[in-house]
C-alpha cells in the first residue's frame, strides 16, 4: 500500500500513515463523568456495585471520578492541543433513560449534544459508543442481560441517542466488549452487577449480541448514512506448550474470548464447538430462529480493542491469571475453568498484562484472514504504569510511550501487507476510575490528580502530539 508524504515528513525518515489514517484517544463514561446524581441522572449498576463493600480497591467509586461532565470544555480543549483527529466515548444509558426504558431525560442528552457541538468546534471528530458496561440499575433489577427484553430496551435506547445526535454524529459503535459485561459481570462477579451465575453468563453474552444486531437495526432506519460498527476485545492465545492438553485450552479460550462473537456479529452463527463446551451448562434454546441473522446484521467497521497475548495451559494445577480482578472473584471462563494462565516470560504492565505487540499483529492478519473485508480500527490500545508527578510537574512516562510506539508500529506493518486498518484509539485520554481496581491503575495519556482535578500532560501524550502532527512514527523503521 503506497501512502502520501508532506514535505516534512519526507526530510523525517520513519513510518508514515496513509492520508486520512485516524489518530484518536477514547474514554468511557461512567469511568470520567462523575455527577452520577446530578441532571436527572439514575442509578447504573456499577453506581449499586461500588456501593457494596470489598467490590473495589479501597472502597473507591466514581461518584466524583474526574468531573468530566463539568469540565467538558477544558478536557477538549485538551484533546485539541494533541492534535487528536477523532475522540471516542460511551453515553450514559441511565443519564438518557434514567429507568433503562420509558421516559427521556432531556437534561442527559443535552450533555452529549453540548459535547458533540464542542468536539466539533475544535474539527475533532466525535466517535459514539452506546454502551460501556453502564446498565441502568432497574434493568438488572428485572433480570440484566440474562433477559432477553433488555436487549429490545437497548434498541430503544439506540434509537433515542441516535435520533437525537445522528445527525452531527457519522461514526457509532454499540455494545463495549461484550465479553467483558457478561463473563465479569455474570460468571465471575468482579465487575458489576456482581453475579456468579455461569449458565445465565452464557446467556448474556448472547443477549448483548442480540442487543447489538437489534441497535445496529434500529439505526440504520434513521440515519442510512451513519458508519456502524461493532467493538470487540481480542486476544492472541497461545498454548502453554504442544501437549494436547493446553493445545485444547487454546483452542477453548480463544472460542470463548474472540470467535464466539466474532463468528455471530461477522459470519451469523455460533462456533460449533464452543457451543459443545457449554452443553453441559445450557441448552441452544436461549437462542431464538432468526437471532444470528440479526446479530449479523451489515456493519460499516468493526472496533478492535487489543491489550495483551493470553498463554495458557490445560494442565492441572496451571497458574492463574495475573490480571485477575483484586476481589473474592469465580472464573469468568465459563466452561473452561480448569485452565491456567501462564506468564510467557514478557515484561508486563502495573495490570500484570504481558505486553505484546506482535499479539496484535496476529488478531490484525486473522481478521483480514478468516472475516469480511470491511475498515477495522484500534479503538482501544494502553497500558497502566505506575505514574510519578515530578518535582518539575512532569510525568516521564517512557515504558508508556514505548507501548504505544510498538503498537504503533505493529498497525503500520499490518497495513503495509494489506489489512484494511483504517485508526487508532489510545487508551486512555486521561487517568480516571478503573473499575474494580479504582484509582490505583493509572492508563493516560493525560495524568489527573483527584484530588485538585487537574490534568497534565504527560511524555507520551507529547510524544502522541507529536506523531500525530508528523502523521506518523519519526526516526528509523524497525
Amino acid at each position: 500500500m503506497t501512502t502520501q508524504k508532506t514535505d516534512t515528513q519526507l526530510e523525517a525518515p520513519g513510518l508514515v500513515f496513509p492520508t486520512g489514517f485516524v489518530w484518536g484517544s477514547a474514554t468511557s463514561a461512567y469511568q470520567i463523568e462523575g455527577a452520577v446524581s446530578t441532571d436527572g441522572r439514575g442509578r447504573s449498576i456499577w453506581d449499586t456495585f461500588v456501593s457494596q463493600p470489598g467490590h473495589v480497591v479501597n472502597g473507591e467509586h466514581a461518584d466524583v471520578a474526574i468531573d468530566h461532565y463539568n469540565r467538558y470544555r477544558d478536557d477538549v480543549r485538551l484533546m485539541a492541543d494533541l492534535g487528536l483527529s477523532a475522540y471516542r466515548f460511551s453515553v450514559s444509558w441511565p443519564r438518557i433513560q434514567p429507568l433503562g426504558s420509558g421516559a427521556i431525560n432531556t437534561k442527559g442528552l443535552d450533555f452529549y449534544k453540548n459535547l458533540v457541538d464542542e468536539l466539533l468546534s475544535y474539527g475533532i471528530d466525535p466517535w459514539i459508543t452506546l454502551y460501556h458496561w453502564d446498565l441502568p440499575q432497574a434493568l438488572e433489577d428485572a433480570g440484566g442481560w440474562p433477559s432477553r427484553d433488555t436487549s429490545k430496551r437497548f434498541a430503544d435506547y439506540a434509537t433515542v441517542v441516535h435520533g437525537a445526535l445522528g445527525d452531527r454524529v457519522q461514526n457509532w459503535s454499540t455494545v463495549n466488549e461484550p465479553w467483558c459485561a457478561a463473563y465479569l459481570g455474570y460468571a465471575s462477579g468482579e465487575h458489576a452487577p456482581g453475579r456468579r451465575e455461569p449458565a445465565l453468563a452464557i446467556h448474556a453474552a448472547h443477549h448483548l449480541n442480540l442487543a447489538h444486531g437489534l441497535a445496529v437495526q434500529a439505526m440504520r432506519a434513521q440515519h442510512a448514512d451513519s458508519r456502524i460498527g461493532g467493538c470487540v476485545n481480542l486476544y492472541a492465545v497461545t498454548p502453554a506448550t504442544e501437549s494436547e492438553a493446553d493445545q485444547d485450552a487454546a483452542r477453548r479460550i480463544d472460542g470463548l474470548q474472540n470467535r464466539f462473537f466474532l463468528d455471530a456479529i461477522m459470519h451469523g452463527r455460533y462456533p460449533d464447538d464452543v457451543l459443545a463446551d457449554l452443553s453441559h451448562l445450557t441448552g441452544p434454546e436461549f437462542i431464538e430462529d432468526g437471532d444470528l441473522a440479526v446479530i449479523a446484521a451489515p456493519l460499516d467497521m468493526l472496533l478492535i480493542n487489543y491489550y495483551s497475548r493470553f498463554t495458557v495451559s490445560g494442565a492441572p494445577g496451571g497458574a492463574q491469571s495475573a490480571a485477575a480482578a483484586p476481589t473474592d472473584s469465580g472464573s469468568p471462563w465459563v466452561g473452561s475453568e480448569h485452565i491456567g494462565f501462564v506468564n510467557g516470560g514478557r515484561p508486563v504492565t502495573s495490570m500484570g498484562w504481558e505486553v505484546d505487540g506482535t499479539g496484535l499483529y496476529e488478531v490484525l492478519t486473522r481478521l483480514a484472514r478468516e472475516y469480511p473485508a470491511i475498515p477495522l480500527y484500534i479503538s482501544e490500545n494502553g497500558a497502566a504504569y505506575d505514574d510519578v508527578l515530578t518535582e518539575d510537574g512532569a510525568v516521564h512516562d517512557v515504558e508508556r510511550r514505548a507501548f504505544i510506539e510498538t503498537h504503533l508500529r505493529v498497525c503500520h506493518q499490518a497495513i503495509e501487507g494489506g489489512v484494511p486498518l483504517q485508526g487508532y484509539f489510545a487508551w486512555s485520554l486521561m487517568d480516571n476510575f478503573e473499575w474494580a481496581w479504582g484509582y490505583g491503575k493509572r492508563f493516560g495519556l493525560v495524568y489527573v490528580d483527584y484530588s485538585a482535578q487537574t490534568r497534565i500532560l504527560k511524555d507520551s501524550a507529547l510524544w502522541y502530539a507529536e506523531t500525530i502532527r508528523h502523521g506518523g512514527l519519526r526516526g528509523p523503521a524497525e
